[in-house]
């Protein structure tokens, strides 16, 4: 059985990332999006919200399990009984950094391997970053996210949202 593990931080999960889920799971025989937690960044949601999240919109996906981690990527890799990592690719400038990545963790467990995809050009500019900005303005999310997930920026932005005067 092949099994790939998509890690990320997927706060919030959009639907560029929902795409590449999608895609791996008609190549690998499990995908497991797997929910990290990094300290480097400061989430709006928890990760056991990332993960009910990421979870409620690939409940339909038969082959993909999501899970939580923390430490090493290649570490949970190796725990998971796998040697593949899937990450995605928006633009030139994610692949200087994915690239970096890929080559140290290929440095500490040579096993492991990184597959690189693409999501469809309607997603190359999506980020969750630009999403949050949005959602965080007021703005309408809906073509950016799948329906779970703007029903929670909705509820985390609808009480700071500035109130009309008229």
């Amino acid at each position: 059985m092949r099994i790939a593990i998509y890690p990320g931080s997927f706060d919030p999960l959009t639907n560029g990332h929902l795409d590449i889920i999608q895609r791996a799971a008609k190549i690998f025989d499990r995908v497991v999006v797997a929910v990290v937690k990094n300290d480097s960044k400061s989430p709006l949601f928890s990760m056991a919200e990332r993960q009910h999240l990421v979870g409620r919109c690939v409940e339909h996906i038969s082959n993909v399990e999501v899970d939580c981690f923390s430490g090493l990527l290649v570490n949970y890799v190796e725990r998971r009984g796998t040697d593949i990592i899937i990450r995605g690719l928006r633009a030139v400038s994610d692949f200087e950094f994915e690239f970096q990545m890929a080559l140290m963790n290929r440095k500490l467990n040579e096993r492991v391997e990184t597959i690189f995809m693409m999501p469809k050009d309607t997603y190359t500019f999506l980020s969750s970053g630009l999403v949050k900005e949005i959602a965080r303005l007021g703005g309408d999310v809906t073509p950016f996210v799948p329906p779970p997930v703007r029903e929670a920026l909705d509820a985390v932005f609808s009480s700071t949202l500035p109130q009309s005067t008229v």
